[in-house]
């Protein structure tokens, strides 16, 4: 039987998400900030992808850079996020706890859970910073998320597919394991052969070029170029995963 391949685009735009429908993606998880790893994307953005796009809309509920040790306010604001991206209709939520020993905050994950259903649910990198891989699969998967993503606690998920294998192996289908950063077309395939997963996460980025004829030499982090996911080289994955089906 022929294995089913999914591409997922970490779109930092609302022309990302666009870029990522017409390259052949699968879904979107929509974001801001990849500069220092994603943040809860305005809401803008959320209702624009979600009118104009017929592929899966997820959504990153990260209400700030840095740790996953979250305030109590950082958690309501994480709640409020999510009941927008409900009743937005969107297809999912990415969303990760973790407590300061390095587990799974299960009692407060419980609570974004439910309220995300009936959206699909990813627990993202947080993974990556826990204390135990697969301790923490257990956890993740008892709490009813849908999917991981993960670099197999690396920096990038080359790096770490000898843990990705492990989770996908120890998951055995409960979960659906997603190798993500740094994946892109000279290796997604050879990702994929080595862990057995059968989504993959990557944003896929190219810079963008300033438009503007006028900058100024006086204000600095302002003006400069921007990087936004490549249609080409989306499609180019999505044509490798599509003629990887065995």
């Amino acid at each position: 039987m022929d294995k089913i391949y999914r591409l997922e685009i970490c779109a930092n735009s609302v022309a990302s998400a666009f870029a990522a429908q017409e390259g052949g993606a699968d879904r979107v998880e929509l974001c801001q900030n990849l500069d220092v790893g994603g943040t809860t994307p305005s809401l803008g953005q959320v209702c624009l992808a979600r009118a104009g796009l017929s592929i899966g809309v997820h959504v990153l509920i990260r209400p700030r850079p840095g740790d996953f040790l979250y305030s109590e306010v950082e958690f309501l604001e994480m709640k409020s996020d999510i009941l927008f991206c409900r009743e937005a209709k969107c297809d999912g939520v990415v969303i990760g706890m973790l407590l300061a020993d390095g587990q799974v905050d299960t009692t407060r994950m419980a609570e974004l859970i439910e309220e995300a259903r009936p959206m699909q649910v990813t627990f993202h990198r947080a993974f990556d910073c826990c204390r135990d891989p697969f301790e923490a699969l257990e956890a993740i998967i008892g709490l009813g998320c849908d999917r991981l993503l993960t670099s197999g606690m690396k920096d990038t998920a080359a790096e770490g597919v000898e843990t990705i294998a492990k989770l996908v192996e120890q998951a055995n289908g409960r979960i659906e394991v997603m190798p993500g950063s740094g994946i892109h077309e000279h290796n997604v395939r050879q990702v994929g052969e080595a862990t057995g997963a059968t989504s993959f996460h990557t944003s896929a980025k190219v810079r963008q070029e300033s438009g503007m004829d006028y900058v100024s030499d006086d204000v600095g982090g302002m003006g400069d170029a921007v990087w936004v996911s490549s249609k080409e080289k989306i499609r180019r994955m999505a044509d490798i995963l599509k003629n990887s089906r065995r």
